[in-house]
């Protein structure tokens, strides 16, 4: 496909609605753009003209407890180019502390922040203090806020266990913390920025953070979950090397693929089809490119200047990879997928959603008024 087939093709996109045929997915839920310069905007304002876009938020959340998953990746004491996280790598405070004051505007009843929080089980509050985000403000966002760090077992007084619907790729359940289902809208707050091992990391791969590194973590016990965990996730869950707690389901297949970039995406797709997403949110306002933290070599930041906001991850994420200048639907080998699967393709054979764009109602700025290339 030349580079003129390829933006003719997202910006007719949002126009294209083909019925669909025997064994297609079934058209997808719109995802809503827009164009946002600076976190000194007013960010408040561009998510709620999105959110009514999508068919307001008071009938998503009205009543209801709200879990918000944050994308904090890494240590808060990691930087990139001494710059805050919430400018490179994390999401930013601001868009959290809008994010809950529209929710709260909107009738939702509790809203709880939460993430596994790198390498620690302590409160997730003493976190985003290390990361430089005012807690006291965002309490008062809106009636109702908490935190929790779902590394562990937090304040619930058992995990559970999440199936994945008709099996999964690599396991056919996973033990989370009870945040996961102990509420009745999940949201994925992401940061619109690849991925070293997923290519991109959006709201889907936000999820993979869901993982409690007290079963799944290099350090978990080998029989029960440690209520400690002090390291990440990559010898058990990235290259598994070792299991998870007995505690938890095994591997279905022990001789499948240990390759990274096998593993991480095929677990991503069975973590969203067994804890579906109902919102997504992803900030693209300032990022980095080249990978996902500080850690990755060759990253840069950059400031694609958007903001996107779905009600189908797959769908999401597809509009958000196009934004970023990609083919959502590209095959491993190719940009942005390659050493790895693709994720998007990957949900899309769970049913979880349509990573085909012509189904996709973009509302807002149009992809092509939004694209911001994350690669030559």
């Amino acid at each position: 496909m030349t580079r003129r087939e390829w933006i003719a093709l997202i910006s007719a996109a949002p126009l294209l609605k083909a019925a669909p045929g025997p064994g297609d997915a079934a058209p997808a839920t719109p995802v809503a753009i827009a164009k946002c310069a600076s976190y000194d905007e007013d960010v408040t304002a561009r998510l709620a003209t999105m959110f009514d876009q999508l068919g307001g938020l008071d009938r998503i959340v009205r009543g209801k407890t709200v879990t918000i998953k944050l994308n904090m990746t890494g240590s808060p004491g990691l930087r990139v180019d001494g710059r805050p996280p919430g400018v490179t790598h994390y999401v930013h405070p601001k868009l959290v502390g809008a994010t809950a004051h529209l929710m709260g505007q909107a009738g939702a009843r509790r809203i709880r922040f939460v993430e596994s929080a790198w390498a620690t089980s302590g409160p997730l509050e003493e976190y985003l203090l290390d990361s430089g985000w005012n807690v006291r403000q965002l309490l008062a966002a809106a009636p109702g806020v908490e935190f929790e760090n779902t590394n562990a077992l937090g304040k619930g007084r058992q995990y559970a266990r999440f199936k994945v619907p008709g099996g999964g790729y690599l396991f056919p359940a996973y033990d989370l913390n009870h945040a996961y289902e102990d509420t009745d809208v999940f949201v994925s707050m992401a940061k619109l920025k690849n991925h070293a091992t997923c290519g991109v990391t959006l709201s889907m791969k936000n999820c993979f953070g869901m993982l409690p590194a007290s079963i799944y973590g290099d350090d978990a016990g080998v029989d029960a979950p440690n209520e400690n965990p002090t390291s990440g996730r990559s010898n058990t869950m990235h290259e598994g090397r070792r299991q998870p707690s007995r505690s938890a389901p095994a591997e279905l297949d022990p001789r499948s693929s240990r390759e990274p970039g096998y593993r991480v995406p095929h677990i991503v797709a069975d973590l969203v089809k067994s804890r579906p997403i109902d919102l997504e949110i992803i900030d693209g306002v300032e990022s980095i490119a080249g990978g996902e933290g500080p850690w990755i070599k060759g990253i840069h930041r950059v400031q694609p200047g958007v903001l996107l906001a779905g009600l189908n991850p797959v769908s999401t994420d597809a509009v958000a990879a196009a934004v970023m200048g990609y083919d959502p639907r590209a095959a491993r080998g190719t940009p942005p997928f390659r050493t790895c699967e693709n994720t998007l393709l990957l949900a899309e054979r769970h049913g979880v959603g349509s990573a085909d764009l012509r189904r996709i109602d973009v509302r807002g700025v149009p992809i092509a008024g939004a694209m911001f290339r994350y690669e030559s």
